[in-house]
């Protein structure tokens, strides 16, 4: 099985923790030069110090922040000069409630960041891309693509429409050896997890051990995950192995969600 990345460049977003900060790890590891881009700095040369250099890559990172829109594109002028081969494009979701009080702008702000910005960065690398005849898109979404989660109304609508933007594109550019892939993350040990978590408690009025407990109620495999287990199965998608693995949406659950 080939999962050899050495020459391959990729631009990993939200890197500088949890499951963006494993894929970046993850694809050093594997011999990929890999560009970070979060919008702390700081953090950001914390985690270039940790990529792996064994296979003589060059890191490097950017800097922008998916809630302007400005400084995402300001970027993409930057990636136009570089051979991009893996895109992964992953940001912090949508503040949790219900959907039937959410205000016109939340979802207006949350495409932006999601979709927008996701379209924004993909535009500026596949010319890249397709020169290389080789591109790998994941997108870090959520299982709500599958079953909508309660709690959870802009982020399930911004992440379904990320979720057709995706197969929509991956049958456009499939003849030209690029794919593009959804990853769905299930419960995962992040900060978003115990946000989540913790806000839910709050509003139910009980211990956040209480909600965690019923979180895991609904695992077949009795667990959170890991980020770095989420973080193996992008880097398989972005593997030579992977080359006929496109338009898909893949849990990454532990068995939760309720479909095929």
């Amino acid at each position: 099985m080939n999962l050899d990345l050495s020459n391959k460049n990729a631009l990993v977003c939200g890197s500088t923790q949890g499951i963006g900060k494993a894929t970046a790890l993850a694809l050093a590891k594997m011999g990929a030069s890999v560009f970070l881009m979060s919008r702390n700095a700081s953090t950001l040369q914390d985690v270039l110090s940790e990529l792996d250099t064994s296979k003589g890559q060059k890191h490097a990172f950017f800097c922008a922040d998916f809630s302007d829109v400005e400084s995402v594109k300001s970027v993409a002028k930057d990636l136009v000069n570089q051979s991009i081969h893996i895109l992964i494009n992953n940001t912090g979701g949508p503040a949790g409630g219900p959907i039937s009080e959410a205000k016109t702008e939340d979802f207006e702000a949350a495409f932006r960041m999601h979709l927008v910005c996701n379209q924004i960065l993909s535009q500026a690398v596949l010319p890249s891309m397709k020169a290389a005849s080789y591109g790998r898109i994941v997108n870090v979404i959520s299982t709500s693509v599958k079953v909508p989660i309660n709690g959870l109304g802009v982020s399930n609508t911004i992440r379904g429409a990320v979720a057709s933007w995706a197969k929509t594109m991956a049958n456009e550019v499939g003849q030209l050896g690029i794919t593009v892939n959804n990853v769905l993350p299930g419960f995962t040990n992040t900060n978003r997890l115990k946000t989540l978590i913790t806000k839910k408690a709050s509003a139910q009025n009980t211990s956040e051990e209480a909600i965690a407990n019923a979180m895991l109620a609904s695992v077949p495999a009795n667990r959170f995950g890991e980020a770095d287990e989420v973080a193996n199965a992008i880097a398989f998608l972005c593997s030579p192995s992977a080359s006929y693995i496109n338009g898909i949406n893949v849990p990454v659950d532990g068995g939760r969600t309720g479909t095929l």
